[in-house]
């Protein structure tokens, strides 16, 4: 069967005839009927191709502005939006690169849409790459929709193929669906893991993106890996090589508050203990990057078991690297004794939050006695090895 994908030359034809056509976006803008009506009115004026792609970015960049605050003006794909880093963690990350004060531009491979070009152009001159011109011209306009006075150049060209200055640092965002669907494994990436783990020897520094969940553990020795969080969602773990990385191998870093923690995640053990008057649920970031026991003892908290990640303390801790749960009370994982003490606390509604253990918390609310006005918080966790609900509520 032939593809019905646009050949990359026709991709950016198209692309430069939207951007010819402001008055086409200016008519999507303030329709009223449906879509079916308006593309029939549209179709009168342009042709069905320049429809479709302009109804297509017009809802990309409804979508764009969970990243971008300029978005409205953007230039996107479904692929390349859906793999964009957002604008506050590209901030972030360029940050680090700006306090090089390096006179070489800074490398971005596999650009995409520009996420990271149009951070990177606000601090540094920038050459961005990809084999596809048309996200290169994506990136260019991108760009300029921030930075009208950036400093960039594009590329189109495969990485791998690409002659790299000795001297340049590198930012890298690996194609996550090089195999046709979205994988986790950097085996899979493409570039795949040998040209990465080869980038943190070849550049005198650089940062490659990868997906937090994928598997980053022991692939990148002699580096440091950071994970972000946005609003409590962790979104990204970036490796720092060279002369951009620091000390500590494993960094947690919380976003819009921009606190940061750093450790090995072997150097630290924290206490275990029973159920105190607070419980404490740990960022994402805290937990992908191994450092919940660094993070309790710089706290004064204890583990409520060795497979949880659950911190407890007889007092609240103001850290925002953590949720804190006041205890109200603590029953066996039991469905009897879990509703009989749901029923004492009156409440309306529940939040459940749970982390290891096999739970259907659509079954377990069902269930629940919900017939006060209260709202409280249900946590199942193992304490000293034991499945146990911890009944609280939100501090």
């Amino acid at each position: 069967m032939k593809s019905t994908e646009p050949s990359p030359a026709d991709e950016c034809i198209l692309l430069r005839q939207l951007r010819e056509s402001p008055d086409l976006f200016a008519e999507i803008a303030a329709a009223n009927e449906s879509e079916f009506a308006l593309q029939q009115r549209l179709r009168k004026s342009w042709s069905a191709d320049i429809v479709r792609a302009a109804l297509q970015l017009a809802e990309l960049r409804h979508k764009g502005r969970a990243k971008f605050a300029k978005a409205a003006d953007m230039w996107f794909d479904a692929t390349g939006l859906e793999q964009a880093t957002s604008e506050a963690v590209a901030r972030h990350k360029a940050a680090r690169f700006a306090l090089l004060n390096a006179s070489a531009p800074v490398f971005d491979l596999c650009c995409g849409i520009g996420g990271d070009a149009l951070a990177l152009s606000q601090v540094t001159a920038v050459v961005a790459v990809d084999r596809n011109p048309a996200q290169c011209l994506r990136t260019e306009w991108n760009v300029e929709v921030h930075s009208p006075a950036h400093t960039l150049k594009t590329i189109a060209a495969d990485v791998e193929n690409l002659d790299l200055p000795q001297d340049a640092r590198v930012h890298l965002d690996p194609d996550r669906r090089s195999q046709g669907r979205r994988s986790l494994r950097l085996e899979m990436c493409a570039p795949a893991l040998p040209f990465l783990q080869s980038l943190t020897h070849k550049q005198p520094g650089g940062a490659i993106k990868l997906s937090p969940a994928s598997n980053f553990g022991g692939k990148f020795p002699d580096c440091e890996i950071e994970l972000v969080t946005w609003n409590g969602e962790c979104r990204e773990a970036t490796v720092w090589f060279g002369d951009l990385r620091r000390a500590e191998p494993m960094r947690a870093t919380r976003l819009p508050e921009n606190v940061t923690l750093a450790g090995d995640p072997w150097a630290d053990t924290a206490e275990l203990s029973d159920v105190r008057r607070y419980v404490f649920d740990p960022d994402p970031s805290i937990v992908r990057a191994g450092l919940v026991d660094r993070l309790a003892v710089e706290c004064g908290l204890h583990r409520l078991d060795a497979a949880e990640e659950y911190l407890t303390a007889d007092a609240n801790c103001d850290s925002p690297f953590v949720s804190a749960f006041e205890v109200l009370e603590t029953v066996p994982n039991n469905d009897r004794k879990v509703r009989d003490a749901v029923r004492q606390q009156v409440w309306h509604e529940v939040e459940i939050k749970c982390r290891h253990l096999s739970i259907n918390a659509d079954e377990i609310r069902r269930k629940l006695p919900l017939e006060g006005t209260g709202r409280g918080v249900l946590i199942f966790a193992r304490i000293a090895g034991k499945a146990t609900a911890i009944l609280a509520r939100r501090v």
